[in-house]
């Protein structure tokens, strides 16, 4: 199965099984946005309290904020959002299909990334154990030739990102012969800029633009407007940070890859404030952390990299994104940013406000640097989802669809089955039930057979299953059945509660990070 099959079957599974559903389906939908079914809005919630705990609950110094989606329309303007905040969008005449043009560039360079990793494969089928990669990609003239392209083409972009040359850009799609994906055709549009904000009216609002104001793209300046409110509330001491989730909103014309890129969509950011000079051993610090986090989610460190900025932000000095090996590759999962103190001293600039911290120990006032750590909850879930999501043959032959989600983040926690609708086992297993209910997130089931109903549990993530059973009735004994391993064993019911709830605990995942 290909990636791009595996990607679709994984995206049929997700409906089937409740995890997202297109939104307003029954209207023939509408484009980029989704909706969390029973499953996935559980998935959903236990990525948010995994973050949430490695954050507020295991750092002293970090606290939590809910700031409003509706703010102040010159907040964005002092952010550089108004200014800023564009994509380049370039249009093929013949489709009349419209793409980000650094998008095009990149996928480009994705194609001869995968070229380069055919030859390697190729090399490694060939000369078999005493294969080096190393001096393979040196040396194999088809892998300089392509890594060569490959620097030419990125150095040509971020040349042209970073001048804001958008004839540069369209230029380079010209030369690599770049066509549209539905057209096939390379009758390309100048390349302009979009702003990516939605705007709407709050009729109280008096300002310049007749009560414009915009639905926030990102949570990060309801934490930098909020500074001084967190630090002297909470007399916050740097290095101090402030955490929150919520919803942000972006009008993305190439909203594409499932939830992967959406207009409607929910980010965990944390805003960490420093000395100013120590800011790049903070970032070096967040960057280790962050990426610990990631890992012990059990979806293979092999699927992570980290990937340095070329392009910087108007804001920040230093940048890398954690990426993840999604079903189309390699992309940003969360972005870590050395963003100096230009959000706080624009904010104090525009507000006309004083915002500094006097630091006990220096005997000084200043603006705090910031060290952002900002992950999309939307493509974490994707990431969990993919990274879980195996097809297996088993020892009958036949094949399992099995979600192998780390037990801390399954949706349904543990499963209670009747073997039978009769002889007492449903109302034993009921019994289970209503110990088990309180604290995890049980499912009981007594429809079709035993093995259908595992399945079923597989499919959504289920780590284990509680089989009640004739036996039961005799020594008060039922089987518990693991999802990875399929392995079964007899407990006792009095001690069904305490190993499960110890097997998915979120502690044991938390212990990890230490």
């Amino acid at each position: 199965m290909t990636n791009d099959d595996l990607f679709k079957s994984l995206i049929a599974h997700t409906k089937e099984y409740g995890f997202i559903f297109p939104s307003s389906e029954i209207y023939d939908g509408l484009a980029a946005v989704y909706d969390y079914g029973q499953l996935g809005v559980e998935l959903k919630n236990n990525i948010k309290k995994y973050w949430w705990d490695a954050m507020v609950r295991l750092h002293e110094n970090i606290v939590g904020l809910d700031s409003c989606i509706f703010m102040h329309p010159k907040i964005w303007k002092a952010s550089g959002h108004v200014d800023a905040f564009n994509d380049p969008l370039i249009d093929n005449k013949d489709s009349k299909k419209r793409y980000r043009a650094d998008v095009l560039l990149e996928d480009y360079l994705a194609k001869l990334e995968g070229k380069i990793q055919k030859d390697v494969e190729k090399g490694k089928r060939k000369f078999g154990e005493g294969f080096d990669e190393a001096q393979f990609r040196a040396t194999n003239p088809n892998v300089l030739r392509n890594a060569e392209k490959m620097e030419s083409v990125r150095t040509r972009m971020n040349e042209a990102l970073n001048a804001n040359d958008l004839a540069a850009l369209k230029q380079l799609i010209i030369d690599c012969d770049i066509v549209c994906p539905v057209s096939g055709t390379k009758n390309w549009t100048d390349v302009r800029q979009f702003n990516l904000m939605f705007s709407t009216q709050l009729s109280n609002t008096s300002d310049d633009n007749g009560g414009i104001i915009y639905l926030r793209p990102e949570t990060a300046q309801g934490i930098f407007v909020n500074f001084l409110n967190v630090q002297k509330s909470g007399r916050m001491k740097i290095p101090f940070g402030i955490a929150q989730i919520g919803k942000a909103f972006r009008n993305e014309i190439v909203a594409r890859q499932f939830i992967f890129r959406m207009r409607e969509f929910e980010q965990m950011e944390m805003q960490f404030f420093v000395r100013p000079g120590e800011e790049m051993k903070w970032f070096a610090k967040w960057k280790e952390t962050r990426m610990a986090w990631h890992k012990a989610i059990g979806l293979g460190e092999e699927n992570y990299r980290f990937h340095d900025h070329e392009k910087l932000a108007h804001y920040a000095n230093a940048a890398t994104d954690i990426e993840y090996n999604f079903p189309f590759g390699f992309k940003e999962l969360e972005g870590i940013h050395s963003r100096t103190d230009y959000d706080l001293g624009r904010h104090q600039e525009f507000s006309g406000k004083k915002i500094q911290y006097y630091d006990p120990e220096t005997k000084e006032s200043y603006t705090p640097y910031d060290i952002e750590t900002s992950i999309g909850v939307d493509r974490s879930v994707l990431a969990v989802l993919s990274g879980a999501y195996k097809i297996e043959k088993v020892d009958n032959g036949e094949e399992r669809v099995v979600m192998k989600f780390h037990p801390a983040l399954a949706p349904v926690k543990v499963a209670v089955l009747p073997l039978v609708k009769k002889d007492g086992l449903p109302e034993v297993a009921q019994k289970i039930m209503d110990t088990l209910k309180y604290d995890l997130n049980a499912q009981y089931d007594e429809k079709d057979s035993i093995g259908r109903r595992y399945r079923r549990q597989d499919a959504i993530g289920t780590p284990f299953c509680v089989t009640v059973d004739n036996q039961t009735l005799e020594d008060n004994t039922v089987t518990l059945r693991e999802r990875d391993s399929m392995n079964q064993e007899r407990i006792p019911v009095e001690r069904v509660h305490d190993i499960v709830s110890e097997k998915v605990s979120m502690t044991r995942l938390l212990e990890k990070l230490k």
